[in-house]
Order: C-alpha cells, then structure tokens, then sequence
C-alpha cells in the first residue's frame, strides 16, 4: 500500500515538472531552428544566434543591462549587509518597524513599486535614465540581501566575537577578522541573488528607463511585439541560461554558508 502512494506523488511531481519546464525546453529548442517560423521545424542551425553578434541595439541593451546590474549589486550589498548587521542587535530602536519597511519592497506588487518610483522621480525632478533604474533596483534588491545576510549572521556562534574581543580585538578588529569571514558565503549568495533579479527585471523597469536606457529584457519585448521569431528564443535561450547558472552559483553558496555545528 505504502508503494502506491509513492508512485502516485512522483507521477504528479513529473507532471508537475513538464507542465513548468515543456514550454521553456521548446523555446530553447526552437532557437536552433533554421525556419523563421518557429511552430514548424526546419532542421538545426547556429544563424539565430550569429545574428545576435550583429545587432547593435541588441548588444547595446546587453551593456545596460550588465551596467545597471553590477552597479545595483555593489550598492544593494553594502545597504543591505550593514542593514543586516544592524538588525543583528536586538537594542537597535525601531528595529521592528525598520524590518517591517525594509521588508515592504518584497510584498507589494511590481506595477505599484513601479509607479510609486516613477512618481517620485517625477516630483523630485529626476530626468529618467539608466541612474532611476539602478536606483530602482536597489530599492526593490535591498530587503533579499538583508534577508539573506541576516539569516547568515543569526546562524553565528556569538562566542567566536566574545573570544576575539577577550583576546584583545577591537570592535572593527573583531567584524573584520571574526564576523566579516564568517558572512562572506552569505554577502556573495546574496549578490548573485541581486544580479539576477536585475538583469531579469522588465516590470519596474519599464516604469523608470528613459530614452537610451534601454535594458534587455525591454529589449527583448519590443522584438516580441512585432512577432516571436528564433532571434529572439535565441535571446531568451541566453537570458535564462545565464540566470539559471547565477540562481545555482547563489544556492551552493547558501548551502555553503551553514556555519559548523549547526542543524
């Protein structure tokens, strides 16, 4: 009775799996296609993606894109990580309505964040460009390295900084030889995680880009405006790869970032 159950949950699981999956193994698949069509199979070809070298304003969204993610990344780690190391202390007044506002970028809807920013862009007299959009990311990226870093740091042994001290540390001696080493795994799954919510990001974006400030995900879907074509699978081919390689980077680290002794 027991092996019936069984068979019935990874049965649902599979079916689960495809019904996620099957739609992204096509698009992949019909990046390689050498038919313009892309519902009818014409035989394999490497063309699609050998066009992408050539397009300047695809490339040029490609730069933005890296740009605006690597800025977001540097800028929502540090915020983040000294807001968590904040946090970390139970003294710290307000520190419940701070996590509750820290916190609120990650519930609330991304047309309302969107507009929200564009809004106050729009007051504060702040020309839209490739700087709103970083300023917009890091808005939305702060609170997952707060909450990863965080998490990291709840998991350390408070003795290890009580014994720097005791022997001698200062408070930044003790943070940069104790706690700093010890959170790096989590300072770094947390970065990647920031990267890859950037570079993917359309819907914020899409409120706060100006002119010139083109990414590519907004790239990407003013060319599915005119028609899905395996130009642009091939883009998406590569778009996801690239995230999927981060998202498994940023989740072996977070493993990696269980202190010893934990569980």
């Amino acid at each position: 009775m027991r092996a019936e159950p069984r068979r019935l949950l990874a049965a649902w699981t599979a079916l689960v799996y495809f019904f996620l999956w099957a739609p992204i193994l096509v698009l992949a698949v019909f990046s390689f296609n050498a038919g313009r069509q892309t519902a009818v199979w014409r035989g394999f070809t490497l063309d699609w993606y050998r066009r992408l070298l050539g397009n300047d304003a695809l490339l040029a969204s490609v730069c933005n894109s890296l740009a605006v993610a690597a800025l977001t990344t540097v800028i929502a780690t540090v915020i983040g990580t000294l807001a968590a190391l904040a946090l970390r202390r139970t003294t710290v007044p307000g520190r419940g309505a701070t996590m509750a506002l820290l916190f609120l970028p990650m519930v609330i809807p991304e047309v309302v964040l969107g507009a929200a920013l564009l809004t106050f862009f729009g007051a504060v007299g702040l020309r839209l460009s490739l700087t709103t959009v970083v300023i917009a990311h890091v808005v939305f990226s702060v609170s997952y390295v707060a909450l990863v870093v965080r998490a990291r740091l709840a998991g350390l042994d408070p003795a290890l900084e009580e014994a720097a001290r005791d022997l001698g540390a200062g408070p930044f001696e003790t943070f940069r030889r104790v706690t700093l080493p010890l959170a790096l795994p989590g300072i770094a799954a947390s970065a990647l995680l920031v990267f890859t919510l950037s570079i993917d990001d359309y819907v914020v974006t899409s409120f706060v880009a100006g002119v010139g400030a083109t990414t590519l995900p907004l790239h990407v879907y003013s060319m599915l405006r005119v028609g899905v074509t395996p130009e642009v699978n091939a883009v998406s081919t590569l778009l996801l790869a690239g995230t999927i390689i981060l998202i498994v980077a940023a989740q072996r680290l977070l493993r990696g970032s269980t202190p010893e002794g934990d569980s």
